[in-house]
């Protein structure tokens, strides 16, 4: 069952962003992750070697056997985005306002949640594809994002950016589709699968 990355990042409400130091630890932090309960994860291109890391980890799949949701972030060139759709990118997330990497993904048909920071720029990306990465989250707090979500209801909002795991909450309740993070998830697999258990709700209707 392949879902659409919007329902999956939706119901797993927490996208794991790795930053890491080669492709060989992005991959089995990967897995780890998918093992854990987590389904969409969003590596990134300052890791060395991540299209490599990318390719490895398109084919694997979640703890219920459904194909894994790898995306790849920090995307801010054509050629990245191209690159990484090659490699199998189920999705694409730039840091700021990338209108290249736009129309790359427009060009193939690709999932692309743009970056931005101001009401403009996050208007701009749900205009252009129904979702945002709000970056740096930190500076705004939850309740920027629930104003966010008073002029703009029926988006797609994944703040990211100095949010750790035990503080997603707040963004959520506040509006957040989910949140990215980066730090702090557990290295211990039983806390990490509970992260995850307490956090997702369903997905869509034909995968549950």
């Amino acid at each position: 069952m392949t879902c659409h990355p919007y329902s999956v990042i939706a119901a797993q409400r927490l996208l794991p962003v790795l930053r890491n130091a080669d492709a060989d630890e992005a991959v089995r932090q990967t897995t780890a992750l998918l093992a854990a309960g987590c389904r969409a994860v969003e590596l990134t291109t300052t890791t060395p070697g991540w299209a490599e890391a990318l390719a490895r980890s398109v084919p694997l799949t979640d703890h219920r056997g459904r194909p894994a949701a790898i995306g790849m972030g920090t995307v801010t060139t054509a050629e990245q985005a191209r690159t990484a759709l090659d490699a199998g990118a189920a999705f694409l997330i730039s840091p700021y306002p990338a209108p290249e990497v736009r129309e790359a993904a427009r060009e193939r048909g690709a999932v692309f949640i743009e970056g931005g920071f101001t009401p403009g720029e996050v208007a701009a990306a749900v205009g252009a594809a129904g979702a945002a990465k709000v970056f740096p989250a930190h500076v705004g707090g939850p309740q920027f994002i629930r104003s966010l979500k008073a002029v703009l209801p029926g988006a797609v909002i994944i703040p990211t950016g100095g949010i750790r795991p035990d503080g997603v909450q707040p963004w959520l309740d506040a509006g957040a589709t989910a949140v990215g993070v980066g730090n702090g998830l557990p290295d211990d697999p039983a806390d990490l699968a509970s992260l995850f258990r307490e956090l997702a709700r369903p997905c869509c209707h034909e995968c549950g």
